[in-house]
């Protein structure tokens, strides 16, 4: 019995020399600091990476507006709409669905430029946010100054009280873009001229109509509305206009 004992204590003595033998490893306590600290710099810089992106799409709005075609669109499209002499018809849901999808169309080449070259890289943490901003507002500037105007680029440029560059890339963004908008509005509004002009004829003719057959009573909205819808639909109205918008932009 006690030579038995006596060996179940030296096999288990033997099971556990190794592990006795080696070293329990215990890390030191400023590799655990430097660990920690480095698990939270990495927090923090992915906590400021999506405070950036949510601030960047609460701006969208005012960036669609400032840097893109959607104001030339949205302003011809309701502009065509009063010279119709249609009150909601189309909806303004509808106009605004219509010149975002023509903007996004238009832009697809410079979004993806962007997105692939800045955005992505950027909230996987690869690039810096100067570097990023940097690589995303190339494409958009390139764009912008080739679809201002020179007059409207100089008049940004005299308000901003900027001497003469010497290339396009010493221009300042926010001249860039207010030129730009400044454009925008120019293109819409002559757009809009060209568009209200048939129907205008359409109205005047109507109202002599009118006055000569001593109609005087009838309102000539109300005649000239069905011959101006005709006219557009018969001259493929939608088509033409939005290949005219559409061909302007470069």
């Amino acid at each position: 019995m006690t030579r038995a004992l006596s060996l179940l204590m030296l096999l288990m003595f033997c099971a556990a020399a190794p592990a006795l033998a080696q070293e329990p490893v215990v890390p030191s306590l400023g590799d655990a600091i430097e660990a920690a600290a480095s698990q939270d710099v990495e927090g923090a810089a992915a906590s400021v990476r999506l405070v950036l992106a949510l601030t960047a799409l609460s701006l969208l709005p005012g960036l669609l507006l400032a840097m893109t075609p959607f104001t030339r669109f949205i302003i011809v499209f309701s502009l065509l709409r009063q010279a119709l002499g249609l009150q909601q018809s189309p909806p303004n849901q509808v106009l605004v669905g219509l010149s975002l999808a023509l903007t996004l169309m238009v832009m697809q080449p410079t979004v993806t430029a962007v997105w692939d070259g800045a955005a992505e890289p950027y909230l996987a943490g690869e690039l810096r946010t100067e570097e990023a901003y940097d690589i995303a507002i190339a494409p958009m500037r390139t764009f912008m100054l080739r679809n201002v105007q020179r007059e409207d680029l100089k008049t940004a440029m005299r308000l901003a009280k900027v001497s003469r560059p010497e290339t396009l890339q010493d221009i300042p963004t926010p001249v860039v873009v207010t030129g730009f908008v400044l454009s925008e509005l120019r293109i819409a509004f002559t757009i809009a001229v060209k568009v209200y002009l048939p129907f205008l004829v359409v109205d005047l003719v109507v109202a002599s109509v009118l006055l000569g057959m001593g109609m005087m009573m009838l309102p000539p909205v109300v005649v000239s509305l069905p011959f101006k819808l005709l006219v557009f639909v018969l001259m493929d109205g939608w088509g033409l206009l939005v290949t005219g918008m559409v061909a302007g932009i470069r």
